[in-house]
């Protein structure tokens, strides 16, 4: 039933997604000059939210648009329903939505659908991770100089020291190809089938990376902060690579080579 509720919402947002795709979208702005919210991403969250409320009436939800839906239960559902929205916005189809599922304070399942790329990405804790139902896996590269990384970039930069600038211009100045394709969920599906071989971020909230964490972890990678420790979704900084990078990647980002 979980798993049902989870695809069955995950496609409810996607159809709203490409209903709007290319259309003439009502856009707001929150904080940031080009941190963008459409009818689109509220009309997803509502589709999303309705399906979730509908079969777990008893479950938190935490979404991006409308935040806190606080219930005395042990499960949460974490909910972007447009992440990469500048793209969508302007016609690109780097776009998704993306839920993960929470129990006791750990994520247990997550899906990422970009309808416009007939892409869908599922993870349950402990049975790895699927696209279009066929399993995936993280990249075999040993080497950061010879990997393919991406990144991106918070709307509200934050001056800090070693922050997203320095650690972009250290790794390109070294030949390093780091793409910035604007949606996390997208970077971490994408760093989990082996596309890219690592990711970072200075600035996520928990809807930019819950989903996408897992499924790099259930396909075979690992995800830590800045510093090398657990990851959690309600923290910003994230590193996710194939494994085999990580220490190396680590040692990039905070400037120790």
């Amino acid at each position: 039933m979980l798993k049902q509720t989870l695809l069955e919402a995950v496609q409810a947002g996607g159809t709203e997604l490409k209903r709007f795709f290319n259309s003439d979208l009502k856009i707001s702005h929150k904080e940031g000059i080009n941190n963008l919210v459409t009818e689109a991403d509220h009309a997803a969250e509502a589709a999303i939210i309705g399906i979730v409320k509908r079969n777990f009436p008893g479950h938190q939800v935490l979404a991006e648009e409308t935040g806190e839906h606080m219930r005395d239960s042990n499960y949460k559902w974490i909910i972007d329903p447009i992440d990469g929205t500048i793209n969508f916005a302007h016609g690109i189809p780097l776009c998704c939505v993306a839920i993960a599922v929470e129990k006791d304070g750990e994520i247990i399942m997550s899906a990422v659908y970009a309808p416009v790329l007939n892409e869908l990405f599922f993870a349950e804790r402990g049975k790895g991770a699927m696209l279009n139902n066929k399993k995936i896996s993280v990249s075999v590269e040993t080497s950061v100089l010879t990997s393919n990384l991406v990144t991106g970039f918070p709307y509200t930069y934050i001056n800090m020291a070693n922050g997203p600038l320095e650690v972009f211009g250290r790794l390109i100045r070294k030949g390093i190809p780091v793409r910035r394709l604007g949606s996390a969920c997208i970077d971490l599906c994408w760093v989990a089938c082996g596309r890219f071989d690592g990711f970072y971020e200075h600035k996520l909230e928990p809807w930019d990376s819950a989903a996408g964490y897992l499924m790099v972890e259930e396909a075979g990678g690992k995800v830590t902060d800045h510093e090398g420790k657990k990851f959690s979704p309600y923290q910003h900084r994230i590193i996710a690579t194939n494994g085999r990078i990580h220490d190396e990647l680590l040692k990039w980002i905070n400037n120790e080579l």
